[in-house]
C-alpha cells in the first residue's frame, strides 16, 4: 500500500456506504454505536493484512441531505398521522362497543320489566277471576265468560266513545251482551 491514510480513508468510506446502505434511514439515524462497532469490525479485519490493528471508530454525526432531512419529516409526520387515526379508531370502536352494550343492557332491563308487568297483570286477573268466582259461586254464571263480557263492554264503550255514528256488532256479541243482562240480575240480587 504505497499511501496507507488515503487506502483507509477509502475502505472506511466504502465501509460506511455499505452498513449505511443496510439500515433503514430512520434507523441509520439513531443508531450510531452499532455503526461504529460494524465498521471496527469490517475496518479492523481488513487491514489487518496490512498490518494495521483498529481499535476504535466513532462516527460524530449523521448529517443527511436536506432533501432526505424533508422526506424524513413527512415520514414521521405520516406515522405520526397513522398512529393518531389508529387511535382515533381504536377510541370510536370502543365508544361503538360500549353503546351497544349499554343499549342492550337497556333492552334486557325494558324486556324485564314488561315480563313483570305482564306477570303482575296476570296475576290480578287470576285474583279477579278468583273473586268473581266466589261472587257467582251460588248461581249458573261462568266466571271466566263473565270477566270476557267485561272487556266486551269496555271495548264498545271505547268504540262509542269515539264518535262514530255506526256501531257494526257482530252477531256473536249479542250472545254475550244477553248473558250481561243475566249477570245484571245476578248482582241485584
Amino acid at each position: 500500500i504505497g499511501n496507507l491514510p488515503e487506502a483507509i480513508e477509502k475502505l472506511t468510506q466504502t465501509t460506511l456506504r455499505n452498513v449505511i446502505g443496510g439500515l433503514e434511514l430512520d434507523k441509520t439515524l439513531i443508531s450510531r454505536d452499532t455503526i461504529n462497532a460494524k465498521l471496527r469490525d469490517i475496518l479492523d479485519e481488513a487491514t489487518d493484512k496490512w498490518g494495521v490493528k483498529i481499535n476504535r471508530v466513532e462516527l460524530q454525526d449523521i448529517l443527511p441531505p436536506e432533501e432526505i432531512k424533508t422526506a424524513m419529516e413527512k415520514q414521521m409526520r405520516a406515522e405520526r398521522d397513522k398512529r393518531a387515526k389508529i387511535l382515533q379508531a381504536d377510541g370510536e370502536r370502543e365508544y361503538q362497543i360500549r353503546v351497544a352494550d349499554g343499549e342492550k343492557q337497556a333492552k334486557i332491563a325494558r324486556a324485564d320489566g314488561e315480563a313483570q308487568a305482564k306477570l303482575l297483570v296476570a296475576d290480578a286477573e287470576r285474583k279477579a277471576i278468583q273473586l268473581i268466582a266466589e261472587a257467582v259461586r251460588d248461581t249458573s254464571t261462568d266466571p271466566a265468560q263473565y270477566q270476557i263480557a267485561l272487556k266486551y263492554v269496555a271495548a264498545f264503550h271505547e268504540i262509542v266513545k269515539q264518535g262514530d255514528k255506526t256501531v257494526v256488532v257482530p252477531y256473536e256479541s249479542t250472545a254475550l251482551l244477553g248473558s250481561l243482562k243475566t249477570m245484571e240480575g245476578i248482582f241485584r240480587k
